[in-house]
């Protein structure tokens, strides 16, 4: 064995990357002492996150085998891959790798120590071709803490006697142990000095290096290989503040021994998974191993020191192409992905859960009533935007926990600070949205217009309950200087004012999204269909006229009209209430998201989330980089399944449920997006299979959980009542037209009142016989940062014009300028 040298040389080592979003299993103990989460890719570990869950650690961890005749072999690179649930809906997992050479099969059983911060790995080395003595067997490990591969240290040393290897960064340890010690020991900056480059030249660690500090560092161990081929080898790798810390815990888990972890852990998961909902339908018992799978996804995703901040995903899309920049992959909190998750909790019978969920989102709210675009699980933002449907979407959690018997009037009134904050910001800076669900456009989405509008309803029922008690004040983050909040204000007159917004809105959705007569609808053979979002728009031009940026694509300039773009997020407009499956509208809009988005693959449909995307692999299969083409998406075919749900058609949802459930990867996890072209093995992207994009993806389990509950219940588990009674039933119309600055439309139907609504008090100097006469009225205070005045011109005929400018009282000035409204005979 070579003399060990004090520092390896090569820093810092080439630019470090993550690695493929491709999980084949996830796991984590359901326990407050175990703070770690495992990911499984290529056969191997891949990031493991510690002490919390949007803390990575890790990049991979695999084993290497060298024999004779220069053989070496990476067992993440050189084997097929097979990975097994130990158990339905318990995530510890069999990994079983075989050489593609024949040569030898390793097997690996991993799982969370419940009782401490380590992953363990039982190892059993069996040889196909040869001797045991013939081969030599490694761990290489590549440690990127925190959330990063740079200024990462690794060292040799002992813990008690027992020999380890160590790697600390940003404040925190790890320390990777063997029960049957290690013949050699290196640590190495990689592409330079790590052992990878060692034993690819030369089958052994002919170079020992005792430290690597300040750069992106890999750790080698050789193993026992006569032990891994007897009775199996356990690997330790255990965390902490410091190198000490996590090698106590690995050396403590290492004599209480796999077993005990093992059996811990999946007694734990065993207990959890009880409570879970069965499916006691025959025809849906083919479902039965991935519903439970994706309830272990949605549980394996929450951190029990954070309770319900379940994060996107334990990924990071196309990792192998992202470096230290891309801090947060998809461990972040998006407050639509958690609330949609919460209702897949619900549908799964797992109530407590998803009370978490809410009071989470109670924790995280914003001052001013909002939830960041995204966050760490600590509140802290991640990226700025401003989505409407993630601030509404917390006041249907509560609707829901209601009507699914979780909340009683009692316990609802924790959260009715919330409800009026969330509705307050809303009502401002509705109907249009500053960016969509997909983060990318601001305008009239029918996705979030379904949202919000819910969301109304749903919040006035919620202050009825309380109906004669003060709106509270404080509300949201009164602008500077602004009148005090109308003190005499009851719920009932709020929750009013609500369902009057929601019934304006409900009645201007196609006015803002629905485009008729246009050379796609002709094409088709339609009159017209809503639009995938729609921009603000000034003057008489309608919305879809508009035009909007079309991110991502490298072979597109400049932006499109809006009537050209198309998305299944109109389904919403059925799936939250507001308009029937079979409104000539929806069948008319469905036919051209079919037309456009819709692509048959060998195990059924998926679709695209609009024309023009941009957001996944290039043609050639080159990762996302900033641009590419968007791909199908297996979440899409359980929206389209829910909608067929509400159109009656359960054959056709268990087919697309079916569709859905062939999208999964083998080890049952589904993706954010299929590859949808023809196969590319060399980028491993084969048709119908899961692209490089996050997997799992905690979204998409939670829709398939809901879509199981939906078919068991034969009707849409998570649709407001509210909504169907009112739009669908009572068929409700509002006698309103709302005007805002920043939407100030020219035109009203006539026999409509024109509402005009301020954000700040005012007095509306107004006249409806081009001045002649004029009237001052002062503008009423909603309590939700709203002053509004009904200027009475639904006796008005058409060509007649409404004339108006303010006086803004809290400034003591005019405006300075007038507006007109005209009266037409068009909504």
């Amino acid at each position: 064995m070579a003399e060990p040298v004090n520092q390896a040389p090569g820093a810092p080592g080439i630019p470090p990357r993550w690695t493929s979003s491709a999980k084949t299993g996830v796991g984590t103990a359901l326990t407050d002492l175990s703070r770690v989460w495992f990911t499984l890719s290529h056969g191997i570990l891949n990031e493991i996150y510690f002490p919390r869950i949007d803390f990575a650690c890790t990049r991979d961890f695999g084993l290497i085998v060298t024999g004779p005749d220069g053989f070496f072999s990476e067992e993440k690179r050189h084997t097929t891959h097979e990975t097994r649930w130990l158990e339905d809906g318990l995530p510890a997992f069999e990994l079983i790798n075989t050489c593609v050479q024949g040569r030898y099969r390793i097997s690996k059983r991993i799982v969370a120590d419940p009782q401490r911060d380590v992953v363990l790995q039982q190892i059993r080395f069996e040889v196909l071709t040869g001797a045991v003595a013939d081969y030599r067997l490694f761990a290489l490990l590549a440690p990127h803490l925190v959330n990063g591969g740079a200024d990462n240290s690794g060292w040799l040393d002992a813990y008690k006697g027992d020999d380890m290897l160590f790697a600390s960064g940003d404040g925190t340890a790890l320390a990777l142990a063997s029960s049957h010690g290690f013949r050699a020991r290196s640590v190495g900056f990689v592409g330079a000095s790590d052992g990878w480059q060692d034993l690819s030249r030369h089958g052994s660690l002919t170079s020992i290096y005792t430290r690597a500090d300040g750069g992106n560092v890999a750790l080698t161990g050789e193993l026992d290989i006569k032990s891994a081929a007897t009775e199996g080898i356990v690997l330790a790798l255990g965390f902490g503040n410091r190198g000490n810390e996590a090698a106590l815990r690995a050396r403590s888990s290492l004599q209480d021994g796999f077993e005990k972890a093992f059996t811990d852990y999946v007694g734990g998961w065993r207990e959890c998974m009880r409570r879970t909902r069965p499916i006691d339908v025959p025809a849906l018992n083919f479902c039965t191993k991935l519903y439970h799978a994706s309830v272990a996804m949605l549980l394996s995703h929450e951190p029990p020191t954070f309770p319900g901040a379940i994060i996107a995903s334990l990924s990071i899309p196309w990792g192998f192409s992202k470096g230290d920049d891309d801090l947060g992959g998809y461990h972040l909190v998006w407050p639509r992905d958690l609330a949609e998750t919460a209702g897949g909790l619900l549908a799964a019978g797992l109530h407590d859960e998803a009370l978490s969920v809410l009071n989470y989102l109670q924790s995280v709210q914003e001052s001013d009533g909002s939830w960041p675009q995204n966050m760490w699980i600590d509140g802290s933002h991640y990226w700025s935007g401003i989505q409407l449907d993630e601030c509404a979407f917390p006041i249907l959690l509560v609707d829901m926990l209601r009507r699914e018997k979780c909340l009683d009037d009692i316990s609802t009134r924790r959260y009715l600070p919330m409800v009026r904050s969330a509705v307050a910001f809303v009502v401002r800076n509705g109907a249009a949205t500053g960016q969509d669900r997909w983060e990318e456009d601001a305008g009239y989405s029918p996705f979030t217009l379904g949202v919000t509008i819910a969301a109304l309803l749903a919040a006035a029922d919620i202050l009825d309950l309380y109906a004669d008690e003060a709106f509270a004040q404080n509300t949201f983050s009164m602008k500077q200087n602004a009148s005090p909040i109308n003190k005499t204000a009851t719920n009932k007159t709020v929750a009013n004012f609500l369902r009057e917004t929601a019934d304006s809105w409900n009645d201007n959705i196609e006015a803002w999204t629905y485009t008729a007569n246009t050379q796609l609808a002709n094409s088709v053979g339609v009159d017209g269909y809503y639009v995938r979002i729609a921009p603000l728009t000034t003057g008489s031009a309608a919305a879809t006229d508009g035009l909007i940026a079309i991110k991502n694509r490298a072979d597109i300039n400049g932006d499109r009209v809006a009537k050209e773009i198309v998305s299944p997020d109109a389904l919403a407009l059925v799936r939250f209430g507001l308009r029937a499956a079979d409104d000539p509208r929806i069948l008319n809009t469905v036919k051209v998201i079919d037309h456009l988005l819709k692509i048959d693959l060998p195990n059924g449909p998926v679709w695209r989330r609009y024309n023009e995307d941009g957001y996944g692999e290039h043609a050639d299969g080159r990762a996302f980089n900033g641009t590419g083409i968007g791909r199908g998406w297996p979440l899409l075919t359980g929206e389209r399944a829910h909608y067929e749900i509400a159109r009656g058609d359960k054959t056709e949802a268990r087919h697309l449920l079916q569709a859905m459930a062939a999208c999964a990867s083998a080890g049952g996890l589904l993706p954010e997006q299929v590859w949808d072209a023809d196969d590319i093995p060399e980028r491993e992207l084969f048709r119908g299979r899961p692209s490089g994009s996050a997997m799992p993806l905690v979204w998409a389990h939670s829709e398939y959980i809901k879509l199981v509950r939906s078919l068991l219940d034969d009707r849409v588990f998570d649709q407001p009542q509210n909504t169907v009674q009112r739009y669908l039933v009572e068929k409700k119309q509002s006698p309103l037209v709302s005007w805002r600055i920043n939407q100030a439309r020219q035109q009203i139907p006539a026999g409509k009142i024109l509402r005009i609504e301020l954000d700040r008090p005012a007095t509306i100097h107004w006249s409806l016989d081009n001045w002649q006469t004029t009237t001052d009225s002062a503008a009423v205070d909603s309590n939700v940062g709203i002053y509004y005045f009904d200027i009475p011109s639904a006796a008005l005929t058409i060509g007649q014009q409404i004339a108006f400018t303010f006086y803004w009282s809290d400034e003591q000035r005019w405006l300075g300028n007038n507006f007109t409204v005209d009266v037409n005979g068009h909504r």
